[in-house]
């Protein structure tokens, strides 16, 4: 049986990367502005200002809370959500680390 290939990498990549595919669409970066903008947004409100279906602000927000980025409550028809700040303040500093690896790399290249 094969392996995937994600296993052959260690699970802070794993995580740098998941990290990245939940910001890899403008609609979730929007939502995370507009949460940022309220601190704590019903998913209807956030309709309201995007240009977008309910059905597909709820798939991005399951997308943006199934990476941790978001945290959410669901109260009878109202989903309350807000950003999950510890986890941008931990990728944040893993970026960082890893483009400061990067840009020392890139010193000692050839091109």
């Amino acid at each position: 049986m094969a392996t995937p290939k994600t296993e052959a990498f260690s699970r802070k990549e794993q995580d740098l990367a998941a990290f990245a595919k939940a910001l890899a669409h403008p609609a979730r970066i929007a939502i995370l502005k507009v949460l940022a903008q309220n601190n704590e947004c019903i998913c209807g409100e956030i309709v309201e200002v995007l240009p977008l279906a309910q059905s597909t602000v709820s798939q991005h927000l399951k997308e943006l809370k199934e990476a941790g980025l978001i945290d959410g409550n669901v109260d009878g028809p109202r989903s309350c959500y807000c950003i999950n700040w510890k986890a941008f303040e931990k990728f944040n500093a893993e970026f960082s680390s890893l483009f400061h690896k990067l840009k020392d790399q890139q010193a000692k290249s050839c091109c």
